[in-house]
């Protein structure tokens, strides 16, 4: 059974009748008129699957699935959005989704990494932050902060801490964020949280789709 989350950016496949790692291709790469899988979720995934999963349902499954403990905060961090959801004594507690105020959030990251030339991993946490509520509008603190003499590399960290701190008010500042999407690969975002943080990965959507073939 061929399994998928189709992110804004990414695209994630696994097909569970083989041993083989989940795939991660670009979603602009999809060929939209062919491409067919099972189950889905994220965003078009209605476009393509026979069963569509919501995101916060296969987030929250296949964190439980992957951390194994009745209590926690599971934050995903996306290329267009930010979502979250709580568990206590085995039940979900609390979940928050936000489309609007964490636009692009991701991608814009990903876009200043790529257009500035730099390597998140070999850059310190810088000690202040932009307020940021938005990936796409937060740029602008950016733009200024160059202009006003600071570097590219410096101002870009602050923005990236700026992210971050704003996930961490979304998900109501926990003591322990399990993190969860591609920003997990980014030392920059993960080390500017105030708090530990224990990545995930890409795939803990997919993780959730699996729990569906045992479960409505």
């Amino acid at each position: 059974m061929l399994l998928a989350d189709f992110g804004t950016s990414y695209c994630k496949l696994q097909d569970t009748e083989s041993s083989e790692l989940p795939r991660l291709i670009a979603t602009n790469t999809i060929d939209r008129k062919s491409m067919q899988v099972d189950i889905a979720t994220g965003h078009n995934g209605k476009r393509y699957a026979a069963q569509y999963v919501n995101e916060l349902t296969a987030l929250a499954r296949g964190g439980l699935q992957l951390i194994g403990k009745k209590a926690f905060t599971l934050l995903d961090c996306g290329s267009r959005d930010i979502k979250y959801v709580t568990y206590d004594d085995g039940k979900i507690k609390d979940m928050g989704w936000n489309a609007e105020c964490g636009a692009s959030m991701g991608f814009t990251i990903e876009l200043l990494e790529k257009y500035y030339g730099l390597d998140f991993s070999a850059m310190a946490v810088p000690d202040s932050s932009f307020s940021i509520t938005c990936g796409v509008l937060g740029m602008s603190h950016i733009f200024d902060a160059v202009v006003n003499g600071e570097s590219e590399a410096e101002a870009v960290a602050k923005f990236v801490k700026g992210i971050a701190l704003n996930a961490y008010d979304f998900a109501k500042r926990p003591e322990t964020i399990y993190l969860s999407g591609g920003l997990c690969d980014n030392l920059l975002f993960v080390g500017s949280f105030p708090c530990p943080i224990i990545s995930l990965g890409r795939f803990v959507l997919l993780e959730g789709l699996k729990t569906t073939l045992t479960q409505p």
